[in-house]
């Protein structure tokens, strides 16, 4: 305890300043002005959110100083390591810790369990235990870390804490590199606070001199502080940027194990994988997928399950992702082609298509597949609308029914059943015809989705006009053909 009517060691975090305090002091000094709506062409998976920024704080200092709800201490997995951070926990928590800590009888790595804070101005310490790491290893060392950040947060949520401070898990006695490390931290923090943001008020990064510089670089891609900000650090983000969750999923890295170990699948599933799959005993660990040079060969004869089938797409799509994520295409970018905008009528996510913009014979249209991927990976998981703008398009602007059948192959079924709608605006009598023929014959399920728009008057019938970034070309040309768009107009029965 200090003494009385001495300066308290501890440090309260609402004091601390806040992740974006520093950056808008930036912005008011240099008077740098806010990147418009309409210069964003792809947001990033982790888009500038002001609510889920003014959480976070980056703090250079010791942890255990921290008065807060909660810290988190970094042990082994008999709770007695003894890095710094333990040290400094151990020293200013007192005795009753280490008695605390012999009731819990240790810790396995990945796991989270709760002490009292004693003497600590926390109220309580969340122990966690990180992985040793080896790089033959590293997909299993990726898993156990996140699992910590992870079980961390999820007991501060069960227990109804209001902050939680955070060191760096990843302690140098356990070889982790540092940068690795902080992606998994920070962006497993990030999908946390998207999906869980409502029950936590501060999240603190503690770290040392050592540490600081990389927390610095890499918070601006998970937290990013203005759309600025987020759109120059899209390039920088790794090719795994994990699930919904956070949690690592690069397929090349995944073990081929079936889901629910001992659960036979349903006999669907089984049918045409029945001699390559196989039990160890009556009560199998795992069930494994077989060859897969095997199923591809399946697959040709037309001899695999429906479901296997299923994993297949879902396995080549996830290949396709992962090479988006770590490909440079800002020169496809640069084409402005493809973006997102505002919303429908009935709230759903407008993407727009620019037909004039892609110059189909100067371009790597595997880049430009690869492009679209990386764009509508994450809009793709809830309900959308495409406007494709046919205006002013000629014969070096046509896309191939080649690579509009390959595309609608490769992507993913979310793609297909969250497509709501395709506005198909200024369109010729030909493109009509070629949309018929490539909905008839040559995907299905596309055809009732499209709308044939001949006004930008029709289209805001659907889509209000303030919701839409249109390019100026559109909207002289459909002045000029259409006549001037006045709000009176009537809505459209066609749409």
């Amino acid at each position: 305890m200090d003494p009385l009517g001495a300066p308290s060691q501890f440090v309260d975090v609402d004091t601390l300043p806040g992740w974006t305090d520093a950056y808008e002091a930036k912005q008011l000094d240099s008077h740098q002005n806010p990147v418009e709506k309409a210069q964003v062409v792809v947001r990033s998976p982790f888009p500038h959110r002001k609510d889920i920024n003014a959480k976070i704080i980056l703090w250079k200092g010791d942890v255990a100083l921290l008065n807060c709800t909660a810290i988190v201490n970094t042990s082994n997995e008999s709770l007695t390591d003894k890095n710094p951070v333990s040290e400094s926990i151990f020293m200013h928590a007192g005795p009753d810790l280490r008695d605390e800590l012999q009731k819990l009888k240790g810790c396995r790595t990945g796991e989270a369990k709760l002490t009292k804070g004693f003497n600590l101005a926390a109220r309580f310490i969340i122990h966690t235990v990180g992985p040793k790491y080896k790089s033959r290893y590293r997909t299993a060392a990726e898993s156990s870390l996140y699992s910590c950040y992870r079980n961390v947060l999820q007991l501060a949520k069960e227990q109804a804490m209001c902050s939680v401070g955070f060191c760096v898990i990843n302690s140098l006695k356990r070889c982790y590199p540092l940068e690795d490390a902080t992606h998994i931290a920070l962006r497993t923090v990030r999908r946390f606070l998207e999906i869980h943001g409502e029950t936590l008020e501060k999240v603190v990064f503690a770290v040392s001199e050592l540490e600081e510089a990389t927390y610095q670089k890499l918070l601006p891609l998970y937290f990013p502080r203005s759309l600025e900000e987020e759109m120059q650090s899209l390039p920088y983000l790794p090719a795994d940027i994990g699930n919904a969750e956070g949690e690592p999923v690069v397929p090349e890295r995944q073990i081929r194990i079936t889901e629910k170990p001992g659960v036979p699948d349903d006999a669907s599933d089984e049918e045409g994988l029945e001699a390559d799959l196989s039990f160890i005993g009556s009560h199998a660990f795992a069930r494994m997928e077989g060859d897969v040079d095997k199923q591809r060969r399946l697959i040709l004869q037309g001899q695999l399950s429906e479901a296997a089938l299923q994993k297949q797409h879902q396995r080549n799509y996830n290949r396709w992702l992962c090479q988006a994520r770590a490909e440079d295409l800002s020169d496809i970018a640069s084409l402005k082609a493809l973006y997102q905008t505002g919303v429908d009528n009935c709230g759903r996510t407008v993407m727009v298509v620019v037909g004039r913009n892609i110059p189909v014979t100067l371009i790597d249209m595997e880049k430009a597949l690869l492009y679209f991927i990386h764009v509508m990976d994450h809009i793709a998981v809830k309900e959308y609308v495409l406007v494709y703008f046919h205006t002013l398009t000629n014969d070096y602007n046509q896309l191939d029914s080649n690579f509009l059948k390959k595309l609608y192959d490769v992507v993913d079924a979310k793609y297909k059943r969250n497509l709501k709608a395709l506005y198909f605006v200024h369109p010729t009598f030909r493109s009509k015809v070629s949309a018929w023929f490539f909905t008839t014959f040559t995907v299905s399920g596309l055809k009732d989705k499209i709308h044939y728009v001949e006004s930008l008057q029709q289209l805001f019938t659907a889509i209000p006009p303030e919701q839409i970034d249109l390019p100026p070309f559109v909207l002289e040309y459909d002045a000029r053909e259409n006549g001037p768009y006045y709000s009176s107009y009537p809505p459209s029965p066609d749409l």
